[in-house]
């Protein structure tokens, strides 16, 4: 049988099988170690497109290296407090999830502004925040020369939580419901009193707000914190106070203090049978002592929208939420628009009871 020859196969690289093609317009055929270098800086080009790549994804999303260091929620009130806890317990959940530390800091003083103006002022990169209350939008009418603005110099993230206010005596007071209690204002002008931690605060201002809409005089007695005026409501010092359900709970379950009304839009589940301001006449009367995450103005859109987020999907979590139920508190989440449209609100609505009462707090 005939055998067919094979003949090898011929490269069509005029520089052979070890060389490369030669380039346009050159006879010269690349040696192996210029190979080498040509693909050793085509692989550098590609590393340095590279590195100026991910800087300009990072200037274009800052949210997504976010956080890369330790973050500061600052207080303005004493370590204790219900906003203290709030801030505390949100840091923690912060820290486990991101990996990074998440430090409270405390800086009483001046009705919460000393903190609040820090924070106004600090570098708006998503590094340090405020835990606001509601004293963010009554000193905002209560001071005459505030050095910041809520509106202006802040970017509202979430609401972190509400807590309600009760309308409480002392058990031996000769008032049992609230009808009475404006029955007896009415009849002795100026006598009755009511307690407050302080001018300007909610509790202060939860009394201007029933002397303008049940038309009583009644007499305002501040104390330097929510602690000694809860002391002198219980004695009868004073005939009442507008208290937080936090503190008043306790209070109210082991007889100490007898409720009247509760200042909120519903009945609070921890004591049921306490009707609302509404349900006995008084609408739209809400009080409620809140806490929310504050960024300086001009943080990017992208933090804070990470930072809502996340605490969003914390305070959905079942022990958080058992948490804050058992201090008579209502966690919350909103979205920034949601909540820069209720503090506006809270604003304009403590502006008008300051204006008819006069209040100040300095």
């Amino acid at each position: 049988m005939r055998q067919s020859k094979v003949f090898p196969m011929q490269s069509t690289n005029p520089c052979g099988d070890d060389g490369a093609a030669p380039a346009a317009g050159s006879g010269h055929c690349a040696s192996r170690g210029q190979r080498r270098a040509r693909r050793g800086a085509v692989v550098g080009l590609m590393a340095l497109l590279a590195a100026w790549s991910a800087p300009a994804a990072a200037q274009g999303d800052p949210g997504a290296a976010y956080p890369a260091r330790p973050i500061r929620i600052v207080v303005g009130y004493a370590p204790g407090g219900a906003t203290d806890l709030a801030a505390r317990l949100i840091a923690q959940k912060l820290q486990e999830a991101w990996g990074q530390p998440v430090v409270v800091e405390n800086k009483p003083g001046a009705g919460s502004n000393i903190g609040s103006e820090q924070v106004a002022r600090a570098a708006p990169d998503g590094y340090t925040l405020l835990m606001g209350t509601i004293a963010n939008a009554t000193n905002m009418s209560m001071y005459r020369n505030l050095n910041y603005d809520t509106l202006r110099d802040f970017v509202p993230v979430t609401q972190v939580m509400s807590a309600p206010s009760v309308l409480v005596v002392a058990p031996a007071a000769p008032f049992g419901d609230l009808a009475a209690l404006i029955a007896a204002a009415k009849a002795r002008p100026g006598t009755l009193t009511f307690a407050s931690s302080g001018a300007g605060g909610s509790p202060h201002l939860a009394g201007e707000l029933l002397k303008i809409r049940a038309g009583i005089d009644i007499t305002h007695v501040p104390y330097k914190g929510a602690a000694p005026a809860l002391t002198d409501v219980v004695s009868g010092v004073v005939s009442m106070g507008f208290m937080t359900a936090l503190s008043a709970v306790p209070h109210m379950q082991s007889g100490r203090l007898k409720p009247i009304a509760v200042a909120a839009e519903r009945r609070l589940q921890q004591i049921p049978a306490v009707p609302t301001m509404a349900e006995l006449g008084l609408k739209d009367f809400e009080v409620s002592s809140w806490s929310g995450l504050f960024a300086p103005a001009r943080t990017p859109p992208e933090i804070v929208a990470r930072l809502q987020r996340e605490v969003s999907r914390i305070l959905s979590l079942p022990d958080v939420r058992e948490k804050f139920a058992a201090q008579g508190a209502d966690p919350v989440g909103s979205s920034p628009e949601q909540f820069r449209a209720y503090v506006r609100a809270e604003i304009d609505k403590w502006a008008q009871v300051v204006r008819a009462s006069g209040a100040r707090a300095d």
